[in-house]
């Protein structure tokens, strides 16, 4: 059996301007999760990454929002929370999936963690975006309370911003393999994972969200045979946004590279999947794919997507 690392992106999970509804997030999962069961039908062993960007800003503001009535909980703890919360999710809509395609098999939802770096930049200077969409006055509204705001001119609107530092090793990794070799399909480092620094012999969990890609990358690079990114886009485009904009087809890794070097991918969105696509095929000489959900099957037949070859 070969086996698949799926990066699915917090914002394919709730699209834009929908509401954070569990009927809106798990009609958004079962349609992800159709090609996913496809994929196992095929062949494929799965593990399952998802990201928690709006979600877990979300979960943090009912934090701020309820704290004279409840204490409010730090950031390592809301991933958890995300975690156990879009992993019940995701198991429930790949479980469906499966089902459909007439098979048996146990979905997996696996708490986890990941060591950081405490002296990563990222620190000091943040840039991932979570929760919703603001417009300019509640950004600068917010921005006086102490949040770190970021306008996404693509989106037209603003984004709170938190530390992303890039993920060291992914503590239950023997685990995700043991499963995924036993035949489970295994949802691991949900929201890239609960960020933990060692300090005085102990682990503790540190105010910040690691980018799911990079995660993705760090159980992949042992055990992957494909990487796929699955997000709200059809592919990765080059001048995204501009009059100019145009879709990458099948490119290698030394290509795609030079293009992330050269500012065609925005930090916190499609640049932390470059940037791990392109690490997973020079490390392993494999292929890598960024596409939409509706546009997996055809991605993996090498007919749509963005595929990164070595």
């Amino acid at each position: 059996m070969t086996d698949a690392v799926v990066a699915i992106g917090g914002n394919a999970i709730l699209r834009r301007g929908e509401a954070a509804t569990v009927e809106n997030q798990m009609n958004n999962l079962r349609r992800t999760c159709v090609p996913l069961a496809r994929m196992v039908s095929r062949g494929w062993g799965l593990t399952l990454v998802h990201g928690n960007g709006p979600q877990v800003g979300n979960i943090l503001l009912q934090n701020e929002l309820a704290r004279d009535e409840v204490p409010a909980m730090p950031l390592d703890v809301c991933v958890a929370q995300s975690q156990g919360q879009m992993g019940f999710m995701l198991q429930q809509a790949m479980t469906e999936a499966l089902h459909h395609e007439g098979i048996d098999r146990s979905v997996v939802c696996l708490i986890t963690r990941v060591t950081v770096d405490p002296g990563d930049p990222e620190f000091r200077m943040p840039s991932k975006p979570i929760g919703p969409y603001y417009d300019k006055a509640e950004a600068e509204r917010l921005m006086l309370q102490g949040y770190r705001m970021r306008e996404d001119v693509a989106r037209n609107g603003w984004r709170r911003i938190v530390p992303s530092p890039r993920p060291l090793a992914v503590l239950e990794k023997d685990a995700v393999r043991a499963l995924t070799t036993g035949g489970h399909v295994v949802i691991a480092a949900g929201g890239g994972g609960i960020p933990m620094v060692e300090r005085d012999g102990r682990l503790w969990g540190v105010e910040a969200v690691v980018d799911k890609d990079l995660a993705a990358y760090a159980i992949a690079k042992d055990a992957g045979d494909l990487m796929v990114f699955l997000t709200d886009v059809d592919a990765a485009f080059l001048d995204h946004g501009g009059p100019a904009q145009r879709a990458i087809g099948e490119i290698t890794a030394e290509e795609m590279s030079r293009h992330l070097d050269e500012g065609h991918f925005a930090p916190g969105s499609m640049g932390p999947k470059v940037k791990a696509a392109v690490d997973f095929v020079d490390s392993s000489e494999k292929k890598a794919i960024i596409t939409s959900p509706e546009r997996l099957d055809k991605a993996l037949e090498s007919k749509a997507g963005t595929r990164i070859v070595f």
